[in-house]
């Protein structure tokens, strides 16, 4: 495994994949999106006609096809069964089962190995973002970031980043579903969702995103010159 892993971890709604592409940009890094993987397992299984529960099925299916994280001049992309399939995973039913999906305890075994095995590809270094990355599937990584915001400030990006109205209503809708999310992450028994002892805290609430890719360049600078 490269040594240069940046790891980031957070709630939903904390703009971890957006941060995650932009710092890896500036540090010359490749951006390694788990969420990619579990929704290539997810529109694997979907197209198979498989139960969306079966986690060993599922598992099984990834190691026959196979799915992977394939690393390109653009970074890496999912494929499944040597076919490219970043757009497909895009798919509204892929997006509605794809947390049930990734919640399987034989189906985060697989994807662990597969991101350990897709960070050891890139010879400079690659920036993974999630909910479990520093705690779980790189522990070791020398640089962590548990990247928050307040769950009103959070809802608000995402209405504005998805094109809705983000009203007083809105907001406070978007701000309960949160924070709900939020309490279901944190409690769940397989890899629930929680900062690296190491981690690094940064609080997004009154940051700027250009704000927030700065603070963690520089940390990750001081980390890997």
């Amino acid at each position: 495994m490269t040594a240069n892993v940046l790891a980031i971890d957070g709630p939903a709604g904390s703009g971890k994949s957006t941060t995650a592409l932009a710092v890896a940009e500036r540090l010359g890094f490749a951006h390694l999106d788990s969420g990619a993987l579990y929704r290539a397992f997810t529109l694997a299984a979907i197209d198979a006609g498989l139960p969306l529960g079966a986690g060993a099925r599922i598992a099984a299916l990834v190691r026959t096809l196979p799915i992977r994280l394939v690393l390109g001049p653009q970074g890496f992309r999912p494929e499944v069964a040597g076919a490219d399939v970043s757009e497909a995973v895009r798919r509204a039913d892929v997006t509605a089962q794809v947390s049930a999906v990734s919640a399987l305890p034989e189906v985060r075994a697989v994807a662990n190995d597969l991101l350990r095995e897709a960070a050891a590809l890139h010879p400079r270094g690659v920036v993974v973002d999630g909910r479990d990355i520093g705690t779980v599937v790189f522990p070791e990584a020398p640089l962590k970031i548990y990247l928050s915001a307040s769950a009103e400030a959070r809802a608000r990006r995402r209405l504005e980043q998805e094109g809705r109205a983000h009203d007083a209503g809105s907001v406070a809708e978007e701000t309960r579903r949160l924070a709900a999310r939020d309490r279901a992450d944190a409690g769940r028994a397989i890899a629930p969702l929680r900062a690296a002892a190491d981690a690094v805290a940064l609080d997004t609430t009154d940051l700027s995103f250009e704000g927030q890719v700065d603070a963690i360049v520089e940390l990750a600078r001081n980390v890997f010159s």
